[in-house]
């Protein structure tokens, strides 16, 4: 938990009943210090039960606060109870469906366990205050990270590091991290997606919560039982104390809780202290002690013998507030590039694309990571260019941990261009994209010349007609283009008789197929008349839909 939870035990008639039942039922179970299959089948069906010397959360220190003495009751139980219950039985809403769902996977998945969803809201208030009074966004994902403090064994345990920082951003020693407060490498074999967004997040409450109920679940426990829960709760902390607190909540909340909107949850009240005490040593009940759910009588004063005197008792010194320590904010460290939304990438030649490269940086915890520099590139044989005909581009992620690549223009090669984003300088992250440069598709069929074509009956035409096939007025070679001799604009079929092609044996044809040349110029064939004389028309098309209709006339010379 984190590095400002306090150490403070409430004294009272609570803590005494509960100690000495934890301690009783301790001493009968004789429980190991982390779950232990007890057979080789039961490592099997585990898969990776904790080894005896780790605990889930590294034996980090945790919140110590106690149940109040007026513990709720179940509904209908009481008539005085108020309808929204005791301020401490309230947990936040998301928090609480976190738990509940968690116990109904479980129950479909090892039923035999029999998690109650209890245990886990007793553990995830002693680890967490449920989520530091259920701040999660919708998804259930903590406001801001949940870190303990680094465990370098100064007052707990010597962890260090496993993960990089991956997930505690500390790539010295590891810490406990999100609401139900796993260690990195716990995590890296629990770790669950309990919301189903694809991810394992330690400060996500839905996977947290699934993983510490498969971790207290582990080997063949069932939960029902009172020495296997023992078990499962000492190891994921090897502590009595932590036991005794974590089965005094598991009680209060057994008794009945209520929902709160998130954001409104209690908060323990010992938060004050940055410097956790290691977890203490179990110390076994007395023959003074009381029985388990009496208290401490205070014995009557003995009456004082003739001339003697009652000493006064020694005054008790007042508490000691250890220093606090400001909670500290680990910095935010690079963690991984991912593409951003970008779309199909494709542009006919010296066209810009439409879309835009974009990505998104984030830190070690996943969340989004601004100031990151980010390189784009044009990889590979191409002229394909960024804005200003540059091949590579260095910008900067903003505050959502975005950036967007400047504007792309294919270049005149054709095919497929590869673009990368590059992030990071210890350990860089790559995204690499696809992008497809098409041919241009002339869109348009146009004469180069206005010259009037005429020709007497029986004789050719004295002009050549040229055309050009273009694309957004830049010319498209090898384009295809069919010449056809129509009867009229309006119905246009091809017409049996006035002006014609020959073909190269001189046969009279009135349809032709003829491809451009450089620069999308074609000059056609001559252009023949035969003895009718009137106003034709020459249809020119192209595959992708130009066309042009040009006028032929026939008529005899003036006198």
């Amino acid at each position: 938990m984190a590095a400002q939870f306090g150490r403070r035990l409430r004294r009272g008639a609570t803590t005494t009943a509960v100690a000495a039942a934890a301690v009783a039922a301790l001493s009968a179970s004789q429980a190991p210090a982390a779950p232990q299959p007890d057979s080789a089948d039961d490592r099997t069906s585990a898969g990776a039960t904790p080894p005896g010397d780790s605990a889930a959360t590294g034996n980090s220190p945790y919140y110590t606060d106690l149940p109040p003495l007026d513990t709720p009751n179940k509904p209908d139980s009481s008539v005085n109870l108020p309808v929204t219950g005791t301020a401490e039985a309230g947990i936040p809403a998301t928090v609480l469906a976190a738990y509940k769902k968690a116990e109904q996977n479980l129950a479909s998945t090892d039923a035999a366990c029999r998690l109650p969803w209890q245990l886990l809201a007793a553990i995830g208030k002693v680890e967490s205050g449920q989520a530091r009074g259920g701040k999660v966004d919708a998804n259930g994902t903590t406001t801001s990270p949940i870190l303990g403090p680094a465990l370098n064994g100064q007052g707990f345990a010597l962890i260090k590091d496993t993960d990089g920082g991956a997930y505690d951003g500390d790539s010295t020693h590891d810490r406990a991290v999100g609401p139900m407060q796993f260690i990195p490498s716990t995590w890296a074999t629990w770790g669950q997606d309990g919301n189903g967004d694809g991810r394992k997040d330690p400060n996500n409450v839905y996977d947290a919560a699934l993983a510490a109920g498969r971790y207290l679940c582990a080997g063949t426990r069932d939960l029902s039982l009172a020495t296997d829960l023992d078990r499962a709760v000492l190891s994921y902390n090897h502590s009595t104390e932590y036991l005794r607190t974590v089965r005094s909540w598991f009680d209060y909340y057994r008794r009945g809780t209520h929902e709160v909107p998130d954001g409104s949850g209690v908060l323990p009240v010992d938060t004050g202290s940055g410097l956790p005490s290691p977890s203490p040593t179990p110390t076994p009940p007395s023959s003074s002690s009381p029985p388990s759910g009496g208290t401490s009588p205070s014995p009557d004063p003995s009456p004082a013998k003739p001339g003697s005197t009652t000493p006064s008792p020694d005054p008790t010194p007042p508490p000691t507030t250890p220093p606090t320590t400001p909670p500290t904010t680990p910095p935010a460290v690079f963690g991984s590039l991912e593409n951003a939304g970008t779309g199909v990438l494709t542009a006919t030649a010296g066209d810009a694309f439409a879309e835009r490269v974009k990505v998104r940086a984030r830190n070690t915890l996943g969340a989004p990571l601004a100031r990151t520099s980010v390189t784009f590139t044009v990889v590979g044989d191409t002229d394909t260019r960024f804005t200003g005909g540059k091949r590579t581009v260095t910008l900067t992620t903003g505050a959502d941990g975005t950036v967007t690549a400047p504007v792309l223009t294919a270049g005149e090669k054709t095919g497929p261009v590869r673009v990368t984003a590059v992030a990071g300088t210890t350990t860089p992250r790559t995204v690499s994209y696809l992008a497809t440069v098409t041919a241009r598709v002339a869109d348009t069929i146009v004469r180069t010349d206005d010259k009037v074509l005429t020709a007497a009956p029986g004789a050719e035409f004295a002009d050549r007609l040229e055309v050009r096939a273009a694309y957004k007025g830049t010319g498209v070679a090898d384009t295809a283009v069919t010449a056809t001799m129509i009867t009229d604009a309006e119905t246009p079929t091809a017409n049996d008789k006035g002006p014609y092609f020959k073909d190269a044996l001189g046969i009279p044809v009135r349809i032709l197929t003829l491809t451009t040349g450089a620069d999308g110029l074609l000059e056609l064939p001559k252009i023949y008349a035969d003895d009718t004389a009137g106003t034709y028309e020459l249809r020119l098309t192209t595959a992708s839909g130009a066309t042009l209709t040009v006028e032929l006339k026939v008529e005899a010379p003036a006198a």
